[in-house]
């Protein structure tokens, strides 16, 4: 074979247009050649063998149409390596990263997350968790030769890592707490969709399926739409429910309502589970609720920039100084950065977004009550998220450049004219404080070409009324 035939991973992955975001490679299914997932998994392992010894790697997938056929690349690539290669199909992203840490082997998830199915993307797992923004450099620099593969094989479901996914969280409890519960799981396309009905039952609650769908839906647990805002608020009348539970695709980021369909914000979600779990040091992204801090539950909070791998990169300094740390996201995702003791059984650390350990703790933390009682006892401050779709990296970065340089300009423009600022916070993107301690917080999707406005404010009335404003607002004169 002459060397014409060989292809070099960096290179692939330089000219495929798939890039890193918050959360993995990403970029459209046309984008994600064989070639490309070839070249990706590679790398990958390339980075990965200077630090550990493994001879298998794990892979499993969303449901969206292309990830399977990805997936097969990422696996045709492992086997040209001579390594062994596990499926474990369809299951949420959080128990794939756990059975693979268990195993103390790399994985690869096939998902994009929440983005439109248009797209797809790979997230990447060491054997002992999370990539860093280090690995993902490595990984895009790493000159790997490879020959491109016409023919992939079929690929057999090892059924393993649901089974321990589920085992993590129903052995934590001695009685089923559950019983008398009645939970709502909103289906739709979830990779996790099979796995939940089982743990909530497991637990003792009745489970109602609801909105099971063969296509794949793109929710966004920070953004969720009218629509599905609607859908809890019915379905908990119509099933007199004691909670709703769904995720975004991958399952790495939990939707959960109250006892009337009202979804929780992730923030806030995240601070009950800490609180729950009696977490004393947390990291968190800059765009999460002001009110974790100011409900004195926790010794210290470290706010980072936006995305897991900067969340995860705290832990190791905070585990010196505090016995208990975890992380949490604005979308939901919990990230258990220790080990910690729950009815007397240990909990091992799992660092990575999970959407479940929070709709169970939460649910422990309600008891015989309801959802509400606890978080109507929280400090009274609200948050608001929305995004602008197909708007252009470079505007977003245009427009947050102006509002460093010029703050008060950028505010007249969204409609704040007298305001007063208090303080600029310009960790990940803009967050301006006002005088009034409302904040608008202005950043690029690390993911897809969108603009995310995040607001803060004394109401979700008025912290919703203030997002929409500045994204009509900012819509407006971009075009003008």
């Amino acid at each position: 074979m002459s060397d014409n035939s060989k292809l070099v991973s960096a290179t692939v992955i330089a000219q495929s247009g798939v890039v890193f975001g918050t959360s993995g490679a990403r970029g459209l299914v046309t984008q994600f050649t064989p070639d490309v997932c070839t070249a990706f998994a590679v790398a990958f392992i390339a980075g990965m063998k200077s630090n550990f010894s493994f001879k298998k790697v794990a892979i499993a997938i969303d449901n969206r149409p292309s990830s399977y056929v990805m997936a097969q690349a990422c696996a045709n690539a492992l086997k040209q390596l001579n390594l062994d290669v596990i499926y474990y199909g369809v299951v949420p992203t959080p128990a794939l990263a756990y059975v693979a840490q268990e195993d103390k082997i790399p994985a690869i998830m096939v998902t994009g997350s929440h983005i439109p199915f248009d797209r797809n993307g790979l997230k990447f797992y060491r054997p002992d968790g999370e990539i860093s923004k280090a690995d993902e450099q490595v990984m895009i620099t790493e000159q790997v030769e490879f020959t491109s593969l016409a023919e992939s094989d079929e690929l057999t479901v090892n059924n393993r890592a649901a089974e321990e996914y589920i085992t993590r969280y129903t052995s934590l409890f001695t009685t089923p707490f559950l019983t008398g519960k009645r939970i709502g799981i909103y289906e739709h396309s979830s990779a996790g969709r099979d796995l939940y009905y089982r743990i909530f039952e497991k637990l003792g609650a009745e489970v109602i399926a609801l909105e099971r769908t063969d296509h794949f839906v793109p929710i966004d647990t920070e953004a969720v739409s009218e629509e599905d805002t609607l859908k809890a608020i019915n379905w908990s009348k119509e099933h007199d429910l004691d909670a709703v539970f769904s995720t975004d695709g991958d399952g790495d980021r939990p939707l959960m309502s109250d006892e009337k369909g009202n979804w929780l914000r992730g923030d806030i979600l995240g601070l009950l589970t800490a609180d729950a779990l009696h977490i004393e040091a947390l990291a968190i992204p800059v765009s999460c609720n002001t009110a974790i801090e100011s409900s004195k539950k926790f010794k210290h909070v470290q706010r980072t920039k936006i995305g897991s791998p900067y969340v995860i990169a705290e832990f190791s300094i905070l585990s010196k100084k505090f016995n208990s740390v975890a992380g949490f996201e604005a979308n939901g995702g919990f990230l258990l950065g220790s080990d910690v003791q729950l009815n007397g059984k240990a909990l091992k650390a799992l660092p990575t977004r999970d959407a479940i350990l929070p709709a169970i703790m939460l649910l422990a933390a309600a008891g015989d009550g309801v959802i509400s009682t606890l978080v109507n006892a929280l400090p009274k401050r609200y948050t608001h998220s929305d995004r602008i779709q197909n708007f252009a990296t470079e505007k977003s970065q245009a427009i947050i450049a102006q509002g460093k340089q010029d703050p008060k300009k950028l505010l007249a423009q969204i409609g704040f004219p007298k305001a007063e600022i208090k303080n600029i916070d310009d960790t990940d993107g803009l967050r301006i404080t006002l005088a009034d301690n409302r904040i608008v917080h202005l950043r690029p999707s690390g993911n897809a070409p969108e603009l995310r406005c995040y607001v803060e404010a004394e109401s979700i009335k008025i912290a919703n009324e203030i997002c929409t404003q500045v994204l009509a607002r900012i819509q407006g004169y971009t075009q003008s």
